[in-house]
């Protein structure tokens, strides 16, 4: 009666720690082409990063029935996710080595409902504005006919990594 998903991820400790050693652009470049694991949140929702350049990210996700909400449609927090991935990774990609990020808000406007008919959607995250200790993101979701499915925008907070990490 039931219907069931497995999946696996790998040990994000190791993928963090490369993160330090790196600028933000050859991280997520490693990232892109499988040389490091995924964060085991791309595991458990089944979403991937498809492009990365200076300032720009791109996270694709062809919804299933495990990302429903009880009333039949993808439930808000996988927008949600999708994203705040687009947009910090917009801004990680614009790092130097030694400095991080953390996501400071996420505001979020619904637009259309997401169905497993609508097929892979993208969420494409650019950076608006990068300063010395916060960087502005927007992120749109579309489908594949470049119809707006949902925007956000997001505050980021930058840091120095802590030398012990690097």
């Amino acid at each position: 009666m039931g219907r069931t998903r497995t999946y696996e991820w790998d040990d994000p400790a190791a993928t963090a720690a490369a993160a330090a050693r790196v600028s933000g652009i050859e991280f997520l470049r490693e990232l892109q082409a499988r040389r490091l694991p995924g964060a085991p949140l791309s595991a458990t929702l089944d979403f991937s990063l498809d492009e990365v350049e200076p300032g720009r990210a791109v996270f694709s996700l062809t919804p299933g029935e495990e990302h429903y909400n009880p009333i039949g449609s993808v439930h808000g927090g996988v927008y949600a996710t999708l994203l705040d991935s687009a947009a910090g990774c917009a801004v990680h990609s614009t790092l130097p080595q030694g400095v991080a990020y953390t996501s400071l808000d996420l505001t979020v406007k619904f637009l259309r409902r997401i169905t497993v008919d609508t097929g892979t959607v993208r969420a494409i995250g650019r950076v608006v504005n990068s300063g010395r200790r916060t960087a502005l993101a927007e992120a749109t979701l579309v489908d594949a006919n470049d119809r707006l499915l949902a925007h956000a925008t997001s505050s980021c907070m930058l840091f120095p990594v802590p030398p012990s990490r690097i």
